[in-house]
């Protein structure tokens, strides 16, 4: 089976090489740069139906900064609200870490890429600690470093939609 996302990730160049330093302190000699890609229509669109088609949640949620024009996507494919999660709170407003009503909601969490996880769980804890009910996470492209285990333990489905290795498999410059 071919997939659809995976080719057209590869004809927006949403992988790179070289070296990179990730997110986790990790180093790869490739990067996945779904925050660019996606800021294109004919890209975010189809993500975002696709996760609206295939899921079901209340409430759509991302944690910022890549996340959110996923989680706004999703929203307005699925009709249904959306939440931002803060990476810290902030000392004047709101200082709420979540934007969004998000208590007693299932909530669906969106993430560009995953590879360890670590992003993944501060955006879970952070939604179970404000009562939201949290048991599956989306990921656009899994790089497939140990994020699936990691979510496991914490009895919340990791579902990719694209492979690291199906991106690689199929990309002319590896």
């Amino acid at each position: 089976m071919v997939n659809e996302l995976a080719t057209l990730l590869i004809e927006k160049k949403a992988i790179e090489f070289g070296e990179f330093t990730l997110a986790s302190g990790q180093k790869s000699t490739y990067y996945i740069d779904i925050k660019t890609a996606s800021m294109q229509p004919d890209l975010l669109g189809p993500i975002a139906q696709e996760i609206a088609e295939r899921f079901s949640f209340d409430v759509v949620a991302g944690v910022a900064v890549g996340a959110i024009p996923l989680a706004v996507a999703v929203s307005l494919a699925a009709q249904k609200p959306c939440a931002v999660i803060r990476k810290e709170e902030k000392e004047h407003g709101k200082t709420s870490t979540i934007i969004g009503k998000v208590d007693g909601k299932r909530v669906l969490l969106v993430e560009d890429v995953t590879t360890s996880g670590g992003s993944v769980r501060y955006g879970l804890e952070t939604l179970r600690h404000a009562g939201a009910r949290v048991d599956e996470v989306v990921t656009v492209v899994d790089r497939e470093q140990g994020a699936k285990d990691r979510l496991a333990e914490d009895q919340v489905a990791l579902v990719p939609l694209v492979l690291v290795s199906e991106l690689l498999d199929r990309d002319p410059r590896v």
